[in-house]
């Protein structure tokens, strides 16, 4: 007599508390069954290897749950009926291949319920002073900002394939040293000078990017041009269609002279050419992973750069380099077209030599595109004139006194109070935000499944430890409930952020500061790194753990290196920490000195 689904769960759970090598449970034949009884939970045919007690026990060491011998035991037992078949999408036989471009169906939005999304209005407007007259000497017009060369170009003083060829001859001769460049993209920049040059000579000027030459990070498309993501598996790749914020600079009538390295699928500064060196002290790397844009922008290859940030890839070689580093909102700027490492992280964003150029980069490349699921309609309230008295300025006090913070950090906040700002004492829960990551390693990892079960990760240069091959691997074992648990801690953490930002205007932070690098990326909130000072080291700095096998150099004196400090706003919110920013950058008047060399 066939059994009710009730009758049938409870015997088959007396069933299993015996020993794993008991037989497997039959898979449940339909027609065995009353009509409309409903299929049960552990009854398929066994698939997969067997598994013993013994198997989870050792696995429980990876995941870090305890069970008994009796749940050991259980869960053995029936693994083939019930959990072994979630694996079919990947082992088989009905094997399904998921396209690059398909992303997960849950969608992260960063507003809360009965918030709204930054401010009311669209509003830019850019300094508009007179740029002096144009510099006899090619490397102090290398160096000028974006707003002074858009406005040579602008008023004819200054063409843009005279400041083309200036970039490309810079980004010859200097990449020996720093080995930022993946693809001099010299015919298409000569060919979009020229065209910038007829179109402003013909009186169709386009803004305050046309004609200023610019260099991406290598993970976004060029179409006809090698996009390598700086690992050794795509040298090769050639993409037939550009990125969204590649064609959005095109349209700005930017001129792309070079594509430029990234450490290897966006993690730190060595690549399959090497590594990126920091222009301020060669003994050691610029930091990553946008490594090439810190490094070509603060030595002047490029007028500006794009990098990528995912957790901490544009603040870090904006500190380590001494340039200005934008890490939008997320959702800001669409990512079509770009490398995927996280769906729910990844962000674009400017790097630059001064604070206003970052927000001419960010205002030119905003707004939605229907390939990237996750960016939104969004304003731009920005005005390098605005006063910033009276701006709440919220900082941590402990942070503020211990490492990595420095008296640059210190001198910053001093500064935010002689400029009319008002310094708060702020603090955050003491949670454990590392275990965010759980989502941030799942999520890289599926993105490269295929070529880690393909072994191709094997041929990455780096294959440490602390590398993505290793970590790729691992995240395999990332629970799914934990990954889940950190999502909801994820939301927790958006609700403490929005609660800390309703009593400030923005946050100044130790730019390298672990738990906000953390906080801020998975909660979506934008930053601003800059330049506030100088620091000795007496030792090379690198994004590696250490390996006492390879040790770094030693400096005796110490090397004087840029440091920076970040500013965190609000959700859409750029305007508010630019407008910070630049009060700041003018008042410590050190935005301006050039690495020695170049």
């Amino acid at each position: 007599m066939s059994k009710s689904r009730r009758e049938f769960l409870i015997t088959s759970s007396i069933a299993l508390l015996g020993a794993a090598s008991a037989p497997h449970s039959h898979a449940q034949n339909p027609t065995d069954l009353p009509p409309g009884a409903p299929p049960a939970f552990g009854t398929a045919p066994a698939v997969g290897p067997e598994v013993s007690a013994a198997t989870f026990a050792e696995a429980e060491k990876l995941v870090r749950v305890e069970l008994t011998e009796k749940d050991r035991a259980q869960a053995a037992q029936n693994w083939r009926n019930s959990m072994a078949a979630l694996y079919e999408r990947r082992t088989g036989p009905r094997k399904m291949a998921l396209d690059a471009s398909v992303v997960p169906w849950s969608q992260v939005n960063p507003v809360l319920p009965g918030h709204k999304a930054g401010p009311e209005r669209d509003r830019f407007v850019r300094t508009n002073t007179d740029p002096g007259p144009l510099p006899a000497n090619d490397a102090d017009i290398a160096f000028a900002p974006v707003g002074q060369l858009s406005r040579w170009i602008q008023a004819r003083k200054l063409t843009s394939e005279r400041l083309t060829n200036i970039y490309l001859a810079r980004l010859e001769r200097f990449d020996p040293k720093l080995h930022c460049v993946v693809t001099l993209t010299r015919e298409l920049a000569l060919t979009q000078a020229k065209k910038a040059d007829q179109e402003i000579a013909a009186g169709k000027y386009r803004g305050p990017l046309h004609g200023i030459p610019w260099g991406t990070k290598d993970l976004l498309d060029t179409a006809g041009i090698p996009t390598t993501y700086g690992a050794e598996p795509y040298k090769d790749r050639v993409p037939t269609r550009d990125a969204a914020v590649v064609k959005r600079l095109h349209d700005a009538g930017a001129v792309l002279v070079a594509k430029l390295s990234l450490g290897a699928l966006a993690l730190n500064d060595i690549w399959f050419g090497g590594q990126t060196m920091n222009p301020w002290l060669l003994e050691e790397g610029s930091s990553g992973s946008s490594a090439g844009p810190g490094a070509a922008t603060a030595a002047a290859l490029v007028a500006f750069s794009i990098g990528s940030e995912t957790e901490g890839s544009i603040v870090s070689p904006s500190v380590r380099c001494g340039v200005t580093g934008l890490r939008p909102t997320y959702g800001r700027v669409p990512r079509t077209g770009a490398m995927t490492l996280c769906w729910s992280l990844d962000k674009l964003g400017p790097m630059t030599r001064s604070v206003e150029d970052a927000m001419l980069v960010l205002h030119a490349i905003s707004g939605p595109d229907p390939g990237d699921l996750g960016s939104v309609s969004s304003r731009l309230d920005f005005d390098s004139q605005a006063s910033v008295k009276g701006l709440r300025v919220g900082y941590f006090p402990g942070w503020m006194n211990e490492a990595p913070a420095t008296e640059v950090d210190r001198g910053a906040l001093r500064q935010i109070e002689r400029l009319g700002m008002t310094p708060v004492e702020v603090a955050l829960p003491d949670w454990p935000y590392g275990s965010l990551n759980a989502i941030l390693f799942a999520e890289s990892a599926a993105a490269f499944e295929d070529l880690t079960l393909n072994h191709k990760v094997d041929d990455l240069k780096v294959q440490t430890p602390d590398a993505w091959p290793n970590t790729f691997r691992q995240s395999r074992f990332i629970s799914a409930v934990d990954f889940v648990q950190a999502d909801r801690m994820r939301r927790s953490v958006a609700v403490e952020m929005d609660r800390l930002l309703s009593q400030v205007d923005l946050l100044l932070v130790p730019a390298l500061r672990d738990e906000m690098l953390t906080i801020s990326n998975f909660t979506g909130h934008p930053s601003v790194t800059l330049r506030a000072g100088f620091v000795e080291v007496s030792q090379a700095r690198s994004d590696w753990a250490p390996d006492p096998s390879r040790p770094l150099p030693k400096f005796s004196p110490p090397r004087r290196v840029p440091h920076g400090v970040t500013l965190v706003g609000r959700l859409f919110d750029e305007g508010t920490i630019a407008s910070a920013g630049l009060a700041l950058e003018r008042a410590l008047k050190v935005a301006s000195e050039r690495p020695p060399g170049f």
